[in-house]
Parts: structure tokens; C-alpha cells; sequence
């Protein structure tokens, strides 16, 4: 098994009662109708084989960058709302997972087009891409924390 996607509620229960997916993980309430209950879906398992297309990798856009970095500035460990390329674009940089880090505006600005060791800086980390595919990135925003055993960290 491996996860495909996430899906409305609406879709979770379609799948179910047409008997297209079962319910791996339920948080225990359940959907009432006049002849039946459904348990509230939270992880489904399709009951025939889908083939997943090859996914392309996630580009690093600022949403991206801020959720893999959890909106912390790579620089002083506050809030960020901006991403930094470490090795300026201006001298060369790329735009590239490994180059592109979240930042506050505070230190975008104090950096400018300087590299790291020209300020006495570094970073807590370094950057890579994400494990992720582009349908959990895009659903991030709310996470179930029953889905922790079925998506990659």
C-alpha cells in the first residue's frame, strides 16, 4: 500500500459505499442515514489496484519552501514569511531545493546578495527537496495525525 491522495469527505464516503475503498482508520464517530451507518472515514485502502502514474517532483515555490522549513526562518528561528536564496540568484545561484530556504524579512534583508560566510552566518540545516508529493503539499494545510503510519515524513 502506498497513499495516492486526499480526498473530501464526500468522496471518502462515495468510495466506501459503493465498495470501491475500505476503511483502514476511523476516529471513532460514525455517519448516520435512515437505514444505515458509515464509521467517519479517515484512511481508505482501494479494494482494486490503481496504477499510479510517474509523480514529478515538487518545485520549490514559496508555499513549498515555508511549509517543508515549518514557516521558521532558516537564519534566527523565528516566524518566516519569505524565502532567501542562499547562494544569490545575483551571483549565480540557483533556484533549486538546495539553495532556496525560508527567512524572515528581517534577514532576507540583512543578508542582500551576500554569501554566508561573507556575513559570519550559517545555516541549522541543510535544505533538500521534500519527500513529499505535490498531493500531500497541497492538502498540508490540515493533517490527520491517524495518517502518521500510511505518509512518508
Amino acid at each position: 500500500m502506498e497513499p495516492l491522495c486526499i480526498v473530501s469527505l464526500r468522496r471518502a464516503v462515495s468510495l466506501v459505499l459503493t465498495e470501491k475503498a475500505t476503511v483502514l482508520e476511523t476516529d471513532g464517530r460514525v455517519l448516520h442515514s435512515e437505514h444505515m451507518s458509515v464509521p467517519l472515514p479517515v484512511v481508505l485502502c482501494l479494494t482494486r489496484y490503481v496504477h499510479v502514474p510517474v509523480r514529478h517532483p515538487v518545485p520549490p515555490t514559496r508555499r513549498t519552501v515555508l511549509q517543508r522549513d515549518s514557516h521558521r526562518c532558516a537564519y534566527c528561528g523565528g516566524g518566516a514569511d519569505t524565502v532567501d536564496h542562499v547562494h544569490p540568484r545575483s551571483r549565480g545561484g540557483r533556484h533549486e531545493w538546495s539553495n532556496v530556504v525560508a527567512a524572515c524579512v528581517r534577514c532576507n534583508h540583512r543578508k542582500a546578495d551576500r554569501l554566508l560566510h561573507e556575513i559570519g552566518w550559517s545555516l541549522a540545516f541543510t535544505p533538500k527537496a521534500p519527500r513529499w508529493s505535490v498531493s500531500f503539499a497541497a492538502g498540508g494545510a490540515r493533517t490527520e495525525p491517524l495518517w502518521s503510519a500510511y505518509v512518508p515524513a
